[in-house]
């Protein structure tokens, strides 16, 4: 019992357009993503700059977050204010001890 079947050019044709859809739909899945973001990226770059962030209301979160940061910003300010005093004051204690000298 053999069972052979006859290779025709009809069959390896119909193969071919299989292989042949299946490397299109691949290519089409490699690349397609890619180029679509170029696309939506150029359209946004042509529309311009995105609306600004501060019109919509802040959340109590953000507040809070913002009240914060002030406060730590005024501390490092007064720790710097406070440095250079102490490093003025040591200056001038030198220069005096030097004039005595």
């Amino acid at each position: 019992m053999r069972y052979l079947l006859t290779v025709t050019w009809e069959s390896v044709w119909n193969v071919l357009r299989w292989v042949l859809a299946a490397l299109v739909a691949g290519f089409i899945g490699q690349f397609g993503r890619s180029y679509a973001l170029r696309l939506i990226e150029r359209r946004r770059k042509a529309s311009g700059p995105p609306p600004p962030s501060e019109t919509r209301p802040q959340t109590p979160l953000e507040v809070q977050l913002e009240q914060d940061r002030l406060e730590a910003e005024a501390k490092i300010e007064k720790k710097r204010v406070k440095a250079e005093a102490k490093k003025a004051k040591k200056a001038k204690a030198a220069e005096d001890k030097q004039n005595e000298s």
